[in-house]
């Protein structure tokens, strides 16, 4: 019996840190001009997640047409690209068990009306143009957006002293 309960909790183990992923996030032109960036960060704090690389920099044209690729035969596309190009943006990286899925959840609906109170868009957004965060939608997309942003070198490896009171693990 202890020996079936213990595999039991091993599989249950090697599961959970299996479904801790990683996602990519970022504060858009927006977001940081109206100083928000600290409020964002601390909601993903705050849940439990755990912040593994982010910067403060200014994209550059080329990388913001990397980014948005699948949106290139877009009408709004030039527009988009000019936007995220008029202010400094912060990329980050956040990890943790389905971190894609609920860091989505999290953000609200793209368009801010069909946020839910609550969510970052829900509370702090008023219109689609001006929704000040980008968020991956699944972890394929996340890998290709984080290797887009950022280098192995910037994805720092730590583990948090309060980990052990956020998993069961």
């Amino acid at each position: 019996m202890i020996g079936t309960v213990l595999a039991f909790f091993s599989l249950f183990s090697e599961a959970m840190a299996a479904a801790r992923e990683r996602t990519f996030i970022m504060v858009k032109p927006d977001g940081v001009q109206r100083g928000i960036v600290g409020k964002i960060i601390k909601r993903f704090e705050e849940k439990g997640f755990k912040l593994i690389a982010l910067k403060f920099m200014w994209a550059s044209e080329d990388l913001l047409k990397q980014h948005y690729a699948e949106l290139a035969g877009k009408p709004f596309f030039p527009g988009l690209i000019n936007y995220m190009n008029s202010g400094p943006v912060v990329p980050m990286v956040w990890e943790g068990l389905n971190v894609v899925k609920t860091g989505r959840q999290m953000l609200g609906a793209t368009n801010p009306a069909d946020s839910a109170p609550g969510t970052i868009r829900g509370d702090l957004c008023i219109q689609v143009g001006r929704n000040i965060i980008h968020g991956s939608d699944a972890v394929e997309t996340a890998n290709r957006e984080i290797a887009l942003w950022f280098t192995e070198k910037e994805l720092i490896q730590w583990k948090p002293a309060i980990e052990s009171w956020v998993y069961e693990d």
